[in-house]
């Protein structure tokens, strides 16, 4: 009968790929105890050891946590009974995906924006990012209240599009900043206010613009505050004013009252 071959602790390492950290964590909570040597108490690693880390290196790279993996490392096969735990895992994952899917495009419509840009506010900047990562709920909203399709047009516009958009955003958030405080019936104020609109109905369309008028007011809010404003309290005020002037005194604007 052949003898077992043993391994110390920097070979095994070497041999499966495992760092020696990750093995001493193994041992310490008693996922993979090897031998200890009788005088110098050195761990020592067998072929079997190797057997039992592939297994573990298995349910992890199924994203098993080392808790559930211990749970599962006393069964010497799997049945049906599996289905149940898998099954979670895969909700788990898809909901990782999908996380990390968002924060790739969040990354890299921001990596566009500062090369083009060079520089942007922080407010701005941030806002941008947290309307990417609330559009699933954005979206949900829009699927109850606006008419059939219109999230489809919001959010499944080419990237050279939204990158388009995001610039424009930029550009016009920084002057609402610029010009915030002026009075209201200023002509570059107003100008402003006009381009506002006009990118408003580029975005999402004059239906939608318009459904939005027959929401009620506490579901308008819900949706709003999907969506983080980069501009002051005080910014947020005087804006509403230049836009009660421009709806009162601009008669192309559609849904004026």
């Amino acid at each position: 009968m052949e003898k077992d071959q043993y391994y110390t602790i920097g070979a095994f390492s070497e041999k499966t790929g495992t760092s020696i950290r990750a093995l001493h964590y193994y041992d310490e909570i008693g996922l993979l105890k090897p031998e200890k040597h009788p005088s110098s108490g050195h761990r020592l690693y067998t072929d079997q050891d190797e057997m039992t880390l592939h297994k573990i290196t298995c349910f992890k790279f199924l994203g098993y946590s080392l808790e559930q993996i211990a749970r599962l490392m006393s069964d010497s096969s799997f049945d049906i009974s599996l289905i149940e735990t898998l099954h979670n895992q895969k909700k788990e994952l898809e909901g990782k995906k999908e996380h990390i899917e968002t924060a790739l495009k969040a990354v890299n419509r921001m990596i566009g924006l500062l090369e083009e840009e060079k520089e942007i506010d922080g407010a701005i900047f941030m806002s941008l990012i947290n309307s990417i990562q609330t559009e699933k709920d954005q979206r949900e909203w829009l699927e109850q209240n606006m008419p059939e399709g219109a999230a489809d047009r919001l959010f499944n516009k080419p990237e050279e599009v939204m990158a388009s958009l995001d610039k424009s955003f930029i550009q016009l958030a920084k002057q609402v900043k610029r010009l915030a405080g002026k009075p209201v019936d200023d002509p570059e104020v107003q100008e402003m206010a006009d381009r506002h609109m006009k990118m408003s109905l580029q975005f999402v369309g004059e239906d939608v613009l318009a459904a939005f008028g027959s929401v009620d007011t506490a579901e308008t809010e819900k949706f709003v505050n999907q969506i983080p404003s980069p501009y002051t309290k005080e910014e947020e005020e005087w804006l509403e004013r230049v836009f009660e002037y421009y709806m009162l005194h601009n008669e192309k604007y559609p849904f004026r009252q």
